[in-house]
């Protein structure tokens, strides 16, 4: 999780880099507010942490700019002796906590770093304005050879521009929210943000908060009014995963919110206008929920305005050997390995699997693979059948490096810290492993 430090106190910025960094983090620092918004766009940051007093504003500068373009990234105001009603106005804009300097212990920093952890998890994903321009893995018509899908990577270039809500329909992991971003990048709404919730990863008691927000006193735990996702989304993209899995209460007022534009937070009286886009996804049989009275008929048929169903990746076998291509490159790019390939025999061990996890099963594996191999990725790397389902891996952006290291660090548990060993598993030289070791922190 990378974060950022901003504070022009040289002494003070590197104390709290080196807490952060012996934790395993990787670490940004700003001296200024602008050289702080600068970085806090190009980076999507999972935790800020800024003084109060800069040279060309202040803590709460940085603030707002976070709130206006990284919402809901969690943010944390450094002050001194005297500042701490600053600090409670930080709280009530939205701030996860406060520092007091000079810093009594480096555990309150590593507390506030664990707190900002558990939200990124329990948050929806946001992604800041895509813009015009798309790479290859936000909408990846390049990569794609099968003619079902070329034909679906022309359906998303007339409904892109258009208002209307789209259905994505298929099953786990063939690339639903990878569509979804791609609707978002061409639309018209591409300067705006793009907040993906997966309706079936959130608690029950947390849906209705989540999408509707809350007034303070709204339940035990609210101890704040917080917007939720039809709010942060303004002007934006709003994609629902797994939509088929909603309640019927929130069947309800989602429908309203289709039907009106209009709702209440949770807790609230206030009547609140919403201007976002809907692009909705399931890998359930949405037709089957209707007729079991499991799903609103009246919400489907809003929903179904535009539905598009993406096939799974084993009956698109030509889109195979690109989309290893794609991934064999990407992984060689992120792990310095310029002279990465992909061996024949191996394309054929692909061709023949059949992708129970779709396309996120194929990245995954090959990501492995890439780690594993020198120079050509053999079937000796491919470990089919190992990788978890597809409803279980990761749908947000995880790169090369944090498998890397997870796969390091599961070897070293299993052979007892024994480098030699664990080297030996990964099928890595020694030398490499000690380097990797250094690379991520990892002291074992």
């Amino acid at each position: 999780m990378p974060i950022l430090v901003v504070d022009d106190d040289p002494g003070f910025r590197q104390l709290l880099e080196a807490i952060l960094k012996a934790e395993g983090y990787q670490v940004h620092s700003a001296a200024k507010v602008a050289e702080a918004r600068k970085q806090i766009l190009a980076v999507p940051y999972g935790l800020i942490v800024s003084d109060l007093k800069l040279p060309d504003g202040d803590g709460l500068d940085v603030q707002k700019w976070v709130n206006e373009h990284r919402a809901g990234t969690p943010f944390v105001l450094i002050t001194g002796f005297g500042s701490v009603p600053t600090a409670v106005e930080a709280m009530k804009r939205g701030a996860l906590d406060y520092l007091e300097k000079p810093l009594r212990s480096p555990d309150e920093l590593r507390r506030l770093v664990r707190r900002a952890e558990t939200l990124r998890e329990a948050e929806p994903e946001v992604v800041e304005p895509a813009g015009p321009g798309v790479t290859p893995g936000m909408c990846p018509r390049a990569v794609a050879r099968d003619p079902r899908m070329l034909h679906i990577y022309g359906l998303l270039e007339k409904v892109a521009p258009t208002p209307a809500t789209v259905l994505l329909l298929g099953e786990s992991g063939v690339g639903k929210e990878v569509i979804a971003r791609c609707i978002h990048a061409h639309s018209k709404r591409a300067q705006g943000p793009f907040i993906a919730v997966n309706c079936a990863a959130l608690a029950p008691t947390l849906v209705e908060s989540e999408l509707f927000g809350h007034e303070k006193g709204a339940y035990t735990g609210a101890e704040s009014r917080r917007e939720g996702v039809f709010e942060r989304a303004r002007a934006g993209t709003l994609f629902l995963d797994e939509i088929g899995e909603l309640d019927a209460s929130l069947q309800a007022k989602l429908l309203r919110v289709l039907q009106e534009k209009s709702f209440e937070r949770l807790g609230g009286s206030e009547t609140l206008t919403t201007d976002v886009r809907i692009i909705a996804a399931t890998n359930r049989d949405l037709r089957a929920a209707v007729e079991a009275r499991q799903f609103r008929t009246d919400l489907f048929y809003r929903l179904n305005t535009f539905p598009i169903e993406i096939p799974p990746l084993r009956d698109r076998p030509a889109d195979i050997d690109a989309l290893a291509e794609f991934f064999v490159e990407r992984a060689a790019q992120e792990l310095e390995k310029p002279a990465l390939r992909l061996a024949e025999e191996s394309r054929f061990v692909l061709r023949a699997w059949s992708w129970p996890g779709n396309v996120r099963e194929l990245e995954n594996v090959l990501a492995r693979a890439a780690i594993l191999a020198d120079d050509f990725i053999r079937p000796e790397h491919l470990a089919l059948g190992a990788s978890p389902p597809a409803a279980d891996m990761p749908s947000g952006p995880s790169t090369v490096k944090q498998m890397e290291r997870s796969l390091i660090e599961a070897a070293l548990e299993r052979h007892g810290g024994n480098r030699t060993h664990a080297a030996r598993e990964l099928g890595i030289s020694l030398r490499t492993l000690q380097y990797r070791l250094k690379e991520y922190g990892i002291n074992r």
